[in-house]
């Protein structure tokens, strides 16, 4: 279902849109805490462990406890409203480009749309499109979920206005390359990955037998998350890095803070100061986040495909009996 089928021509570019859209919606809400306490662990200048008493986070469940109590439950779906508006935007973005650019290559070269090569291109293409498109709502939602108490954004009007007049537009597209340089090959590795997982399943269950599609697209993506996310992972950490720049005093609480002036010089500070490990800062909740969320979006964009083609066939067949 997901991709360009010449055989099925089910799902429309405006219906896959709305598909992604819903299933980044479900995917966020479930998947915030991960995402809260992932940005928590990149952001932390010092290292991730309990022998270093400086170190405000050591470990997920340390993270969770204190996290907890100094901010209360509300705390890990810190900047929640930013974040839908990102997976929402970022999900109908995305699947709208995939679907779109998965059908050009199929009507207009030789390539199958069903080919593990075209869904790694087709799906990095398509990610750094919805990339662009919703960077200022991530540089939103990374600082909403960063920032200590006292709060330095009441609301994110105030958030937008503030950021605006302060450190001016561009400051939205902070860490945008980065992103850019990291979410094709990372997005291209879900969508080939995913394609290929769900050809060996298919290989390894004949068609007759074939139970459960639902739960195997469930494993299919999350497998698919966690092998992009580990291999691309540093560029998100860089990411972070950058995204809040300009934000120090917010993050004083924290422990040490550190302001950069570009991704190579982000990149020679992490490695002088924290070592190799300190690209794989917070890859732990990542890469539970990495098989929930992609895992759970493929699951759902399915799931909803599969509900918008049984409406259209259930509102076909009433127009045949009318």
């Amino acid at each position: 279902m997901v991709g360009y089928d010449p055989e099925a021509k089910c799902v429309s570019t405006v219906e896959a849109a709305i598909a992604g859209s819903a299933s980044g919606l479900v995917t966020r809400v479930l998947i915030s805490p991960l995402d809260v306490i992932k940005i928590r662990f990149q952001l932390q200048i010092e290292q991730l462990s309990s022998r270093n008493p400086e170190a405000k986070y050591h470990g997920i469940l340390q993270a969770v406890q204190r996290i907890f109590q100094e901010e209360g439950l509300v705390a890990f779906w810190k900047g929640h409203v930013p974040a839908q508006f990102l997976s929402v935007g970022y999900g109908a973005v995305q699947f709208m480009a995939f679907e779109s650019l998965t059908k050009l290559v199929h009507n207009f070269t030789s390539y199958s749309a069903r080919d593990s090569f075209v869904h790694f291109v087709c799906g990095g293409l398509a990610a750094c499109t919805a990339t662009v498109a919703v960077q200022p709502v991530d540089t939103l939602r990374t600082r909403f979920a960063a920032q200590g108490e006292p709060k330095v954004y009441r609301s994110l009007r105030h958030a937008v206005v503030t950021m605006y007049q302060t450190e001016g537009p561009l400051t939205f597209y902070r860490g945008l390359t980065p992103t850019i340089v990291a979410v094709f090959p990372y997005a291209g590795l879900q969508f080939s990955f995913y394609n290929i997982l769900q050809q060996f399943s298919e290989w390894v269950v004949p068609g007759e037998g074939r139970k459960g599609g639902n739960v195997t697209n469930l494993v299919c993506g999350s497998c698919a998350g966690i092998i992009s996310k580990t291999l691309t992972y540093p560029f998100d950490v860089f990411k972070k890095r950058l995204q809040v720049g300009g934000f120090e005093q917010a993050r004083a609480a924290f422990g040490q803070v550190r302001t950069y002036r570009g991704l190579l010089d982000c990149i020679r500070h992490i490695l002088r100061e924290e070592g190799p490990s300190g690209f794989f800062k917070g890859l732990s909740p990542s890469l539970l986040k990495a098989a929930a969320s992609t895992g759970l979006v493929f699951f759902w964009y399915e799931l909803f495909c599969s509900l918008l083609c049984a409406l259209k066939s259930t509102d076909s067949a009433t127009r045949k009996e009318g």
